[in-house]
């Protein structure tokens, strides 16, 4: 009988099933692109920070608020990453909370600055989550605490904590670029959940745009994101990096137009299966490219 109770209290300390899927470790790599980007251009990189700073985001920021956002919504149509969503449980709240504290205490170790840009994460991500607030049902308030967050602030976090002497002088364009490259890429992130988010009570950017209006929103969202970067490249006699960026991204541009023409002939092809795709390919294409520019300018 004591060893049937032990085998019990042993299966639910164990992660759950839905709490493992909800925390969604692999959505991080859509967010991965302004990491290698901030990478890219920090002149001296301390290794070992780096590391660090990329566990601390993409293995407990990331997913915590990933977490945390599933237990608010309760989603029960697609959400990003993951087509069939189980119900959230207690644990997947728990969870989120202790990888938060474990965030937090292991970000002293890169830097006081670096430990307080993640509790301003943390604190926004909930923010715009939390049913008693809830930024997510204010469209543009919402969008552009996205891109602040999500781009500017996740920039100059990683810039600080891998560069050898933590610095804290970061080059406007490139913190720009970083967000409209997020404020690109977001709306259409939500293209295919108009109806679900109404029904939750939210109003989305991608819902107030329509669907067409969002590809034409997010097409030039990414224009000047990629002008800014020009004007950064061209700035820093590094036109070759633009140029990388500029090839390893057609495929997403190829992509990206295909797909909009046929969400001008039928919107229903706005669809889970398409975004993830989109999803899919910009994250990695974005990160090929910037991986490849550090890996010619740093170690080339």
């Amino acid at each position: 009988m004591d060893n049937w109770k032990e085998v019990h209290l042993i299966k639910k300390s164990l992660l759950q099933r839905s709490t493992i899927q909800l925390l969604r470790f692999h959505f991080s790599v859509f967010l991965m692109p302004v990491y290698w980007f901030a990478l890219s251009v920090t002149e001296q990189i301390n290794i070992p920070r780096a590391v660090l700073v990329f566990l601390i985001l993409h293995g407990l920021v990331y997913p915590s608020s990933n977490g945390y956002n599933s237990y608010m919504d309760r989603d029960e149509g697609s959400i990003g990453g993951v087509a069939k969503p189980m119900q959230p449980t207690r644990q997947l709240f728990l969870a989120s909370v202790s990888m938060d504290i474990v965030a937090i205490i292991l970000s002293f170790w890169v830097s006081t600055i670096f430990a307080g840009c993640v509790f301003l994460y943390i604190i926004c991500s909930r923010l715009y989550s939390f049913r008693g607030i809830r930024l997510k049902q204010f469209p543009i308030l919402g969008y552009l605490i996205v891109m602040l967050v999500q781009g500017a602030l996740t920039f100059f976090m990683v810039y600080h904590g891998s560069d050898l002497n933590l610095s804290t002088d970061v080059s406007w364009l490139p913190i720009l670029s970083a967000s409209f490259l997020i404020g690109g890429f977001y709306p259409i992130t939500q293209i295919y959940q108009h109806q679900a988010d109404r029904e939750d009570g939210v109003t989305t950017i991608s819902m107030l745009l329509g669907k067409k209006g969002t590809f034409l929103f997010c097409a030039g969202m990414y224009g000047i994101a990629m002008l800014l970067l020009w004007f950064f490249y061209l700035g820093n006699e590094q036109t070759d990096s633009f140029l990388i960026l500029l090839v390893l991204f057609f495929p997403v541009v190829l992509y990206f137009s295909q797909w909009f023409f046929l969400v001008l002939r039928d919107e229903s092809n706005a669809d889970f299966e398409h975004t993830m795709t989109m999803n899919w390919l910009a994250s990695i294409c974005t990160n090929i490219a910037f991986i490849t520019i550090i890996l010619l300018n740093k170690f080339g």
